[in-house]
């Protein structure tokens, strides 16, 4: 499927989820605000760029590597709330951010004979874009409903995610609404897992992990998707690129302090518990 097919139908089919929990939200918390509508369609409007980038990232380069790509947003986000909102990001994001673009120069294959993927230099081109269009879909749903909706602001936006797909797809000609199966089996899997239950999963899980589950958990995609790229669809990564992408998963961890949080974690556990 072409990307915009791709994006519109995992809206449409993961809409009808978002509205049924949305529905239960209106029941118990009363209708959204006027802001939060406005705020969450503009987030849409950023999570089709994320969407559509990132489709076509993944023929340019692969799943695995397109991924790590779309992971740089944990570096943007920061560097974003700081320009933005006043929020001063660790000292360890401004040590992550030369690795992380070493990782990308080497991702793209620049240094490397045998760069896997059609065309990594624009994949990582493109990726970028994926990355700052995530960020800004993350700066904005966040702060989109004061009382922490899960459902609703993210039905808002996949809505107008959809409708942007759409719309993209016509203008180059590419959307395809009538696909056939086994395509269609994908794309409903795709809408119902992704879209719906992923999203209404992170949205009201991570305001309750604590924070070193949720740094760990920001190093799980990119390195899951990887290797489930190689071991199901065959991608084969340059061994430059794997240590691209290892200096990108290492700044992320630097930046979120995933390893200072692990470690004073396992510290704890290993302590004896005081005596009385």
């Amino acid at each position: 499927m072409s990307p915009a097919t791709g994006v519109f139908f995992r809206c449409l089919f993961g809409l009808p989820i978002l509205l049924l929990v949305a529905r239960g939200e209106v029941l118990t918390k009363g209708p959204m605000s006027r802001r939060t509508v406005a705020m969450s369609a503009l987030a849409g409007a950023f999570f089709a760029g994320d969407l559509i980038t990132f489709h076509i990232v993944v023929d340019l380069m692969g799943a695995g590597l397109a991924t790590v790509m779309g992971n740089l947003q944990v570096v943007l986000v920061a560097i974003a709330a700081w320009l933005v909102l006043d929020e001063r990001p660790r000292r360890e994001v401004f040590i992550a951010i030369p690795v992380m673009l070493g990782g990308v120069v080497l991702i793209s294959g620049v240094l490397g004979a045998e760069a896997y993927g059609a065309d990594p230099r624009a994949g990582v081109a493109i990726g970028l874009i994926t990355a700052v269009a995530y960020s800004g879909y993350l700066l904005i749903i966040r702060r989109a409903s004061p009382d922490h909706r899960p459902a609703g602001p993210v039905a808002i936006a996949t809505a107008v995610t959809g409708l942007i797909a759409a719309l993209f797809g016509a203008a180059v000609g590419n959307l395809d609404l009538a696909p056939g199966w086994p395509a269609l089996g994908y794309l409903l899997a795709y809408g119902v897992v992704s879209q719906s239950i992923g999203y209404v999963a992170i949205q009201a899980a991570l305001p309750r992990l604590p924070a070193v589950i949720s740094s760990v958990l920001l190093l799980v995609q990119p390195v899951a998707t990887l290797i489930l790229g190689i071991v199901l669809l065959g991608e084969d990564p340059s061994g430059e690129q794997l240590v691209g992408v290892l200096l990108v998963i290492g700044g992320i961890a630097l930046a979120t302090g995933a390893l200072g949080r692990i470690a004073s974690a396992a510290g704890l556990r290993g302590r004896p518990a005081p005596a009385g």
